[in-house]
This record gives structure tokens, C-alpha cells and sequence, in this order.
């Protein structure tokens, strides 16, 4: 059986993950579009950790918490191995929009980028409560 705090904590994550794309779809309807990519990005990386914590595993750098959720969850199939190209692009643009001066992301690749930050964040939903009424 899973630790309680362990549950709670991943309830807390799927919750903040969930506030995130919110966010990023507000952004995109106000064409503030380096802040959507970047709250795609963290509904992405809040969904990763919220998985992670059922596992007591969490990790300080983002690169961490990338590596060790493809290790676990991507290359065993748990989740669709699509994800991982996700992932991979969603941190590039987020940096990229976050960091580099006069980046500029395209519009189409900002909604494809929340596109599937939805898509993402729905079947981490789907398998924690697969997982979870199993135990």
C-alpha cells in the first residue's frame, strides 16, 4: 500500500499541473505566448513529479526529474514513448523562451506545444487512478 503522503503529495502535483495548463491556454488567448509555453511546460513537469512521488522519488533538476520519469515510465511503456519527443521540445522551447533574447516561438508550435501538454497531463490522470485502484 502507498504512504498516504506520498498519494497526497502526487494529488497536490497532478492539482498544480492541472493549474498550469489552465494557465498556458489563458496565455495563449492573451498572445502572451512565451508565458503559455512556458506553463505547458511546467503542466508537463508537475505531471512527471506527480508520478514520481507515488514512487518516493523526487529530484532537484529539472534534467533529473526528465531522465529518471523517461527511465521509468517512457522506455517501459507505462506511458506512450510519443512522450519523450514531447518532453524534450517543451523544455528546448521553454528555455529558449524563458532565456534566449529575440526567441520567438511560433504560434502554431505554442498551441501544438499546450496541445500536448493536454494531452500528457490526461493520460497521467488516467493512469494514476489506474494505478491507484490497484492499491
Amino acid at each position: 500500500m502507498l504512504e498516504r503522503t506520498h498519494k497526497e503529495l502526487s494529488q497536490y502535483r497532478l492539482q498544480k499541473a492541472q493549474e498550469m495548463l489552465n494557465t498556458a491556454r489563458r496565455d495563449l488567448d492573451a498572445q502572451d505566448y512565451a508565458s503559455a509555453n512556458n506553463r505547458a511546460y511546467y503542466c508537463i513537469f508537475h505531471s512527471m513529479r506527480a508520478i514520481l512521488a507515488l514512487d518516493g522519488e523526487d529530484y532537484k533538476m529539472h534534467s533529473s526529474v526528465i531522465s529518471r520519469f523517461t527511465l521509468n515510465y517512457l522506455k517501459t511503456e507505462f506511458l506512450d514513448r510519443k512522450y519523450g519527443k514531447l518532453i524534450s521540445n517543451a523544455s528546448l522551447i521553454r528555455n529558449r523562451s524563458d532565456y534566449e533574447d529575440f526567441y520567438i516561438c511560433s504560434i502554431a508550435d505554442t498551441e501544438a506545444l499546450i496541445s500536448g501538454a493536454a494531452a500528457f497531463y490526461n493520460d497521467v490522470c488516467e493512469y494514476l487512478n489506474e494505478r491507484l485502484a490497484k492499491e
